[in-house]
């Protein structure tokens, strides 16, 4: 127990000290000139994906995933030949409901026992200077499908918690959970399912 005590308390001390020293500069510019070519890894610590459904015709009601993991290949010079593969463990989907989030698990909905992983790979990146539209196929539950997510750079800059360069974008799209298999309780809680997707990425060779 006081191990645990006396790395939380290092760890603070190492956190104040490092903010002590930084200042806005270490801030991300959404300028992807200041990428380095070549291929970057997810930061599982700082990516996730939010999906939100209408329940009831009540409310709007909103979950997330994390436990994302990755790559994305890029060259600033010639972004319209990116690649971007995510790999998504279902096991880390959480709501406000712990028994909601079982049964998300179970064979009613995302059935992780067979189907623990869902996936994205790119197909095609249409870019429009920060904001691009990214093609690709998503699976889940072993159903694949096309996908377009509407993404737009965050943010470049050398995290100055781990000394990486990192890159963070954000997407947005819409997929019908039916054609993924996941049928139940349609139309009661709604079909449609907006997904919005943050993911840092590393520069970690």
């Amino acid at each position: 127990m006081k191990a645990i005590i006396y790395s939380a308390l290092f760890a603070g001390m190492a956190f104040s000290a490092l903010a002590q020293d930084m200042s806005i500069e270490d801030m991300g510019k959404p300028d992807p000139s200041l990428l380095a070519a070549g291929t970057y890894s997810i930061d599982p610590n700082h990516s996730h994906i939010v999906f939100e459904v209408s329940h009831f015709d009540i409310s709007r009601y909103t979950g997330l995933v994390g436990g994302l993991s990755g790559t994305l290949k890029i060259d600033p010079k010639h972004p319209e030949d990116g690649q971007v593969d995510i790999d998504i463990q279902l096991s880390g989907i959480v709501s406000t409901s712990t028994a909601l989030d079982a049964h998300l698990k179970t064979s009613d909905f995302f059935d992780i026992e067979k189907f623990p992983t869902a996936k994205f790979k790119s197909t095609s990146v249409k870019v429009d200077g920060t904001e691009a539209v990214i093609s690709g196929l998503l699976t889940i539950r072993d159903i694949t499908k096309p996908v377009k997510l509407r993404t737009r750079l965050v943010g470049v800059a050398v995290n100055p918690m781990s000394s990486l360069l990192t890159v963070g974008f954000d997407a947005t799209t819409k997929i019908k959970r039916s054609e993924f298999g996941v049928t139940y309780y349609v139309p009661f809680i709604s079909d449609e399912v907006e997904l919005r997707i943050s993911v840092a990425f590393e520069d970690t060779n």
